[in-house]
């Protein structure tokens, strides 16, 4: 099947410690506790070297944000289980340093949207909790469906926590909730459309994060827009570029966006996708923005090959 990750990660240092491309589908989620209220940068070099022999799909920093450090089609290093990992997405959630391991409510929130989204681009209505290793190991998904795990149930540890394992019912039934509305057709607004160019007139981002103030005053262009969650680009001199998602009821639409332009860059030895993000773009982690305009699917590039860059 073909494997995407999500549009919430802000944050991207890939980890070496990975099996490569999985050998089942997912239909499971593993929620962990990291022991320590660290950030999505502090995770990536958590991971970064290989002697750790650890990681995870995504991260939960203590502010919300999401880090991605092993693409979700690939196998991660983090439940203990070789079976488990194959098939679940894995996230490391910024936890107190103490049993019972509390997850701040910015942090608890963002693992619901995450979990929402990784059920959606998999295809699933429903997420399961079962309460029981027995029969959640033993239970065959339907196609619609994905069951979380917890790292417990592998190792001798208390992973995820009892804070967020006493939570895992009420995670699977609000994921289960928002995945039930967004499944409905969404009413147009009638308003805010890719390309449009936007004013911000909410206060936080659509994971709750402020808005910084600066950013507020300019105007954005639009680069998608998907049921309630739109995220925001360019602004409108070209001089800023974020990927920042916010909620359309939030913008305000202050005009259309001229005829779509890129610059193009050839492929010269040595260069990387990210090396050429971080050249024209400011941020070598935009390197996916490349991937999407040119119809990459994998981050491998030869010398010559012409790769359209965005404006």
């Amino acid at each position: 099947m073909g494997y995407t990750n999500s549009s919430l990660v802000s944050y991207t240092k890939l980890s070496p410690n990975h099996s490569g491309q999985r050998t089942h589908s997912i239909d499971r989620i593993t929620p962990h506790c990291v022991v320590g209220q660290c950030s999505v940068e502090t995770l990536g070099n958590i991971f970064l070297p290989a002697s750790r022999q650890a990681s995870s799909n995504y991260g939960v920093g203590v502010d919300g944000r999401v880090g991605m450090y092993v693409e979700e089609k690939n196998r991660s290093w983090c439940s203990s289980s070789n079976a488990n990992d194959q098939r679940a997405v894995t996230i490391e959630c910024a936890s107190d340093t103490k049993s019972p391991y509390a997850f701040k409510d910015v942090v608890y929130q963002t693992l619901i949207k995450l979990c929402v989204d990784i059920c959606k681009r998999n295809g699933k209505k429903k997420l399961l909790w079962l309460g029981d290793k027995t029969k959640t190991l033993n239970y065959s998904p339907k196609a619609d469906e994905m069951v979380l795990t917890v790292h417990r149930w592998f190792a001798n540890k208390s992973c995820p926590g009892d804070w967020l394992y006493a939570r895992l019912g009420d995670l699977a039934s609000k994921v289960t909730a928002s995945l039930a509305v967004s499944s409905k057709p969404a009413a147009s607004t009638g308003k805010v459309k890719a390309g449009d160019l936007v004013a911000i007139t909410g206060g936080t981002y659509y994971g709750g994060k402020a808005i910084p103030a600066w950013v507020k005053k300019l105007k954005w262009y639009v680069l998608e827009v998907s049921g309630d969650r739109a995220v925001i680009n360019k602004d409108e001199s070209g001089k800023y570029a974020i990927m920042s998602p916010v909620k359309v009821s939030d913008l305000a639409v202050a005009g259309e966006k001229p005829a779509s332009t890129y610059r193009t860059h050839t492929v010269v030895k040595g260069d990387t996708l990210w090396d050429i993000a971080e050249r024209y773009l400011g941020k070598g982690s935009r390197y996916s923005e490349i991937k999407t305009l040119n119809g990459l699917t994998s981050n491998v590039i030869y010398s010559g090959q012409k790769l359209k860059i965005p404006n």
